[in-house]
């Protein structure tokens, strides 16, 4: 199979043309990471590799398959009996594989590379290892470009794409890979109940932490985050999307790794606090007031003039809640 992304450079003009849209491989990333790392935790399979693979294979969400097709990751029929789309790749008119979302083409690609002994090899290497997944990849024969591997890397290492990795270690063990893995109808029952055991493969992993949710501060639900939580895995207990759990607590897209004690809000914060005035006996940033008094970030630095997030509030200083 060509390199998907050497055809999209020749049809990009059109494409742009035509949607007016053209996404970047930021916001490629920001979409798309938390289905690479939901994969990650199901399949070890590393999320960098992932969005490095479907950045490439579909010029970040632009090509002509993955407009008209949602296949992201330029995967042929082979046997496929769902729709099909046909496009000029190696041959005039192959079959590639039509999704009728481009999340499906997310979970097929997972279920491609387990069901494939050609890719076993891939599944014995640690999911921290990007490097030998990406070379695995290219001598499994997944594309033909000679320089599919280094492309690999070179993305992951330029987006530091390898950082959602690391919320797949430890608590997440390699796969059987001599046991059948799961259907796919199966990983979506699953993901509908997280609060049950997460499946890598065919084995249980480590139960998620469980929270008690409190109510204590400015009548804002929230829980206290415990060693190895991420954002991604608390949305999954109480059924919260990421974007929604990143916009409760005025955190940026790329914190997904939490610290044990940080306080995640499940609901929107408050424009006003309880108190009218508070000081503070140690120096805190504005961000860190924000989630202690349950405030939204915009209303805490509109009030007092705050410039930034991390604008230090210094001990003794009165800051304006309400």
């Amino acid at each position: 199979m060509k390199f998907i992304i050497l055809i999209w450079i020749l049809i990009i003009g059109f494409t742009v043309g035509a949607t007016g849209t053209k996404f970047t491989k930021e916001e490629y990333v920001s979409k798309w990471k938390s289905v690479a790392i939901e994969q990650m935790i199901l399949h070890n399979i590393p999320a960098s590799i992932t969005l490095a693979q479907g950045l490439l294979e579909s010029g970040s969400g632009n090509s002509e398959l993955a407009i008209n097709a949602n296949n992201h990751f330029g995967i042929k029929c082979h046997n496929w009996t769902g729709n099909k789309y046909f496009y000029d790749d190696d041959k005039k008119q192959e079959c590639f594989r039509n999704y009728e979302s481009a999340e499906q083409s997310y979970l097929d690609r997972s279920a491609f590379l387990k069901g494939r002994d050609r890719y076993s090899q891939l599944f014995t290497y640690k999911v921290t290892d990007y490097k030998s997944w990406a070379k695995g990849l290219k001598a499994a024969g997944y594309a033909t470009n000679p320089k599919y591997a280094e492309l690999l890397i070179n993305m992951i290492e330029k987006l530091e794409l390898y950082e959602y990795d690391k919320l797949g270690v430890e608590e997440f063990p390699l796969p059987d890979l001599k046991k059948p893995d799961l259907k796919e109808i199966e990983i979506k029952k699953e993901l509908k109940n997280p609060l049950v055991l997460s499946v890598v493969g065919n084995q249980p992993a480590k139960q998620m932490n469980k929270h008690e949710v409190l109510q204590k501060t400015n009548k804002v639900k929230y829980v206290v985050a415990k060693r190895g939580d991420t954002f991604y895995r608390i949305s999954l207990e109480f059924g919260i999307s990421l974007s929604q759990m990143y916009r409760f607590n005025d955190f940026e897209t790329k914190k997904d790794m939490l610290s044990p004690g940080d306080i995640i809000y499940l609901m929107p914060k408050k424009s006003k606090g309880n108190d009218k005035i508070k000081t503070y006996k140690v120096d805190k940033t504005v961000l860190q007031i924000s989630q202690e008094e349950g405030i939204k970030l915009k209303s805490l630095m509109k009030r007092n003039e705050f410039t930034t997030p991390e604008w230090i509030v210094r001990r003794g200083q009165v800051v304006r809640l309400r």
